[in-house]
């Protein structure tokens, strides 16, 4: 699938128990070529980065960090699959493992916001 993420916004729609990230959190993407970057926050998330690989398909291979409202540093690693909403946005349905913490699993989806 072919995308461009540069200036887009994305939103959290779903995500497991064992997630930071919630409805209120916002990830701002840039893309150069197949290298993504985003800065996200909101809800649970005071600051947070990440970096990524476009891969065959569009699915995105990727590295996070951020400060939780908690005040604890995670990181973790995603593999996240893009699919094209009816009304032309995207949505990335992710497959995350924290690498800090318990190491635990989980998935989340993110949506396109509307412009």
């Amino acid at each position: 699938m072919d995308y461009n993420l540069e200036g887009k916004v994305f939103r959290s729609v779903a995500n497991t128990a064992n997630g930071d990230v919630g409805t209120e959190t916002l990830f701002r993407y840039r893309q150069a070529a197949d290298m993504v970057t985003a800065d996200y926050s909101g809800g649970g998330i005071v600051v947070g980065h990440l970096i990524a690989r476009v891969l065959a398909g569009g699915r995105l291979d990727m590295r996070y960090h951020h400060l939780n409202d908690k005040g604890r540093f995670m990181l973790g690693t995603c593999i996240s699959t893009p699919e094209r909403l009816p009304d032309g946005r995207l949505r990335f349905k992710e497959e995350w493992r924290w690498l800090s913490g318990d190491q635990s699993s989980g998935y989340s989806e993110i949506e396109e916001v509307e412009r």
